[in-house]
């Protein structure tokens, strides 16, 4: 992944490596640009699963509508002062789409949206006002590139769905889920990847801690990390795990509440009724187009029967009773 000139790196550590760093450009782009006659109308969306979801895929297609405000490339590496880092960067060039560091297909330029706002959670999760300064930080956002609307898509947030809504109790929030066996073949194969590279890289790694991906690779944190029977994340019962865990924490969320709205991958690219569901749901321009696709590999790993029956089975009630129907 390690496109980064030696000065780009440089500048890369001195934004994102330092806490106090990190709380001072904040501290100057709210002193500077936060607007007090701001007025946020709260229908942002949150895209939160997993990763290796589909939650990239969503993201994407929902920010083609032209109706979000959503951090980008563009904003690294001051991500907490999205504002005057335009301001003194100047940028207004955009980079060739390249694929992005996963190798799946997925391409990228400097002005793509991705999930850097994990960032400001590394920064400012342990203090008592880190609601108040989210929404704060969101309004920056918003006033960077003068929309109305926030989109978010952050693979961590599936630990803080509950957070989310109560600062956004009018916004909606998005959580994909995939066939069970595919999507833990799916992290365990960018799990072993990232080891691999970041041994070759320091820099693939730091990147990585700084922007707070954890999902895989040697800053490894899972998402639920106790009482768990397979600890060692070089095998697939272990990812297999996590995505029970995680998804039958997910299941037993108030979903009666129009703000939450699961997304079978596997239904959103078979059938266009559930895209044309997401858009009304979220109330986007329904001529927005987008063409999902699924990827299938052959699993040539070792798992435990009982353990993907379990997945299966909770799969099978999210997709069926809980998701975004196909009907």
């Amino acid at each position: 992944m390690n496109n980064y000139s030696w000065l780009q790196q440089k500048l890369h550590k001195l934004a994102l490596s330092s806490q106090f760093m990190r709380e001072t450009m904040f501290d100057v782009e709210k002193l500077i640009f936060l607007n007090q006659d701001f007025q946020d109308i709260g229908k942002h969306v949150f895209v939160a699963g997993l990763a290796r979801s589909g939650t990239t895929v969503l993201l994407n297609a929902i920010h083609q509508s032209d109706e979000f405000a959503s951090l980008s490339y563009d904003d690294m590496p001051f991500v907490l002062a999205p504002n005057l880092w335009s301001r003194l960067s100047g940028h207004n060039n955009h980079s060739n789409p390249q694929e992005r560091a996963h190798r799946d297909g997925v391409q990228i330029s400097t002005n793509s949206p991705e999930a850097f706002e994990e960032v400001f959670w590394k920064t400012f999760d342990r203090g008592n006002n880190r609601h108040l300064l989210f929404k704060k930080y969101v309004r920056l956002i918003l006033r960077k590139y003068e929309k109305k609307r926030y989109l978010s898509k952050n693979n961590q947030n599936i630990r803080r769905l509950k957070d989310i809504h109560d600062m956004f109790p009018d916004g909606f929030i998005l959580i994909p889920f995939r066939d069970p066996l595919q999507h833990a073949y799916s992290l365990l194969m960018q799990h072993k990847k990232f080891l691999q590279e970041q041994k070759k890289d320091r820099f693939t790694l730091d990147y990585m801690t700084w922007i707070g991906h954890s999902e895989f690779g040697q800053g490894y944190e899972p998402i639920i990390s106790f009482n768990l029977k397979h600890q060692n994340n070089m095998y697939l019962n272990h990812w297999l795990e996590q995505w029970y865990l995680s998804y039958k924490k997910v299941s037993e969320l108030p979903m009666e509440r129009e703000s939450f709205a699961l997304i079978c991958y596997e239904s959103l690219c078979d059938s266009p009724v559930v895209w044309e569901k997401i858009k009304e749901l979220i109330n986007v321009d329904q001529n927005v187009a987008y063409k999902f696709r699924q990827s299938k590999k052959n699993i040539d790993e070792d798992f435990n029967e009982g353990l993907l029956k379990q997945c299966n089975n909770l799969y099978e009630d999210l997709r069926v009773h809980r998701a975004c129907s196909q009907t």
